[in-house]
């Protein structure tokens, strides 16, 4: 049942995503194409100059928690039930998607992010192991 509702729910889920990353939450087109290639050290400058944690939840989090769903990803494509596979795919996938905000300067290319996505894919892929070791699917 719960992979049924997943297999379901995870192409809105996935569409809902990319109109976040490159038109929601007050998204414009910069002028310049943006890279941030400084991994951790721009987060950690981030959270430092943040003005409150409603904006280091806001993006920090939400860039590992909005992709955990994807470590599910198991449940509809056998081959990405292996972790190595599945990371290999994501990264090659969210680096489209950065590339893409860069060239259309609808976001910055960010190291960072690419990061904490693929965190978030690996929490994913971990909750769907304790997931089907207690519910056996």
């Amino acid at each position: 049942m719960l992979k049924n509702v997943y297999k379901i729910a995870i192409i809105p889920y996935t569409l809902f995503l990319l109109y976040l990353m490159f038109l929601g939450m007050g998204r414009y087109q910069y002028e310049d194409n943006l890279i941030t290639v400084k991994p951790i050290f721009s987060t950690i400058k981030f959270i430092q100059t943040a003005d409150g944690w409603k904006d280091i939840v806001i993006i920090v989090l939400g860039n590992i928690i909005m992709f955990i769903p994807f470590g599910f990803l198991g449940w509809i494509f056998p081959r990405f039930k292996d972790l190595k596979t599945l990371c290999i795919a994501f990264i090659s996938a969210i680096v489209i998607v950065e590339a893409l905000q860069y060239f259309t300067r609808m976001g910055i290319f960010e190291v960072d992010d690419i990061l904490l996505n693929t965190f978030g894919v690996y929490l994913g892929w971990q909750i769907r192991i304790f997931v089907e070791k207690k519910l056996s699917c």
